[in-house]
């Protein structure tokens, strides 16, 4: 594991089981499901220092966050690096994705409006294979995923 970013102030186990088990995880998921996940584990953490812990690692840079269409913050661990996203707006599959082009576009595009120290994020979201083709199968297919 990384050595804890200094506006993190000192490790808790609490944060070390949010890690654990997001290191766990591969799509996004809300701060409750962290929380019940952590829970049925046996871990005492309450709902209010999943949300606060998460923040931090967020704002750190230690995990990735993205705002679904419903407005829930949803976080992943990710790997390290620049990246952005694609994401199954049903099942939350992700996929890391690397764009050069994307990086160069950016820069050209804040340095033809005179714009410097340009940040961004791109999160592309779509249906995967495994659910188009259950929602291929018929109206009520789709039940067992969530929205």
């Amino acid at each position: 594991m990384r050595p804890v970013p200094w506006n993190l102030g000192r490790a808790t186990r609490q944060r070390a089981e949010i890690m654990e088990m997001l290191a766990k995880t591969a799509e996004f998921i809300g701060a409750q499901e962290v929380h019940n996940r952590l829970r049925q584990s046996g871990s005492t953490i309450g709902l209010t220092t999943v949300y606060r812990t998460l923040h931090a690692l967020a704002e750190a840079g230690e995990i990735d966050t993205v705002r679904l269409d419903n407005g829930e913050q949803h976080y992943r661990r990710c790997s390290n690096g620049r990246h952005h996203h694609l994401i199954c707006r049903h099942c939350a599959r992700t996929v890391e994705i690397r764009g050069p082009g994307i990086e160069s576009w950016a820069q050209a595009v804040a340095g033809a409006h005179d714009f410097v120290e340009v940040n961004h994020t791109l999160e592309l979201f779509g249906t995967c294979a495994s659910c188009r083709d259950v929602l291929d199968a018929g109206p009520d297919a789709d039940r067992w995923m969530s929205t």
